[in-house]
């Protein structure tokens, strides 16, 4: 349910819902980057109390003129249930430290020098995140993914055929670097593909 209702927005299958949810990630993103955290929240904080308090008065106030007795407003969603039951909460702490436990376990092979070929690879793409660090902060690199997200699947299935040309292109080009290298590294033929 929730894995497509992500693919849909990211395919932009509703294009009105897709602009909504793609517009709230970049109005947030942008705030944050005049904004401290705390002042984004509390803005929005504001403006959700601001909406829901004026929207009690109206309602209140139409009301008391047509003298009707409708209740409060927001009864329905003040009577939803909105706690996590034990196997919700169980279920995601499980998935939660099965990936923790993962990543420790990579880390720690990739740290000690399991094995030599992907500890290099390793500090190969370390060393190029630090170019990117100094190139971009957190905040426009999370900007870049949120537009990255909403665009290139889109990209993607227009342009398919030509996409997966130069990728294959750019694969093999990469396997043969590969394989040049692991044929300089002792111990190292068994990572060729």
């Amino acid at each position: 349910m929730m894995l497509t209702l992500a693919i849909d927005l990211l395919y932009w299958r509703d294009i009105k819902q897709t602009g909504i949810v793609f517009g709230s990630f970049l109005l947030l993103l942008f705030s944050l980057t005049q904004f401290s955290v705390v002042s984004v929240v509390a803005y929005l904080a504001l403006a959700a109390l601001s909406a829901t308090i004026s929207f009690r008065i109206y309602k209140s106030v139409l009301q008391a003129v047509q003298k009707t007795d409708e209740g409060h407003p927001f009864k329905a969603y003040l009577e939803l249930e909105i706690t996590l039951s034990q196997e919700q909460i169980q279920k995601y702490t499980d998935c939660l430290q099965f990936y923790v436990n993962s990543t420790l376990k990579e880390l720690r092979r990739l740290f000690l020098v399991q094995d030599l070929v992907d500890s290099l690879k390793f500090a190969v793409l370390m060393w190029l995140l630090t170019y990117v660090g100094a190139l971009f902060n957190g905040l426009t690199l999370l900007l870049m993914a949120v537009v990255s997200m909403f665009t290139l699947p889109v990209v993607y299935v227009k342009h398919q055929a030509q996409i997966d040309q130069y990728l294959g292109l750019v694969r093999t080009h990469i396997n043969a670097v590969v394989a040049k290298i692991q044929a300089k590294i002792p111990g190292a033929k068994r990572h060729a593909e």
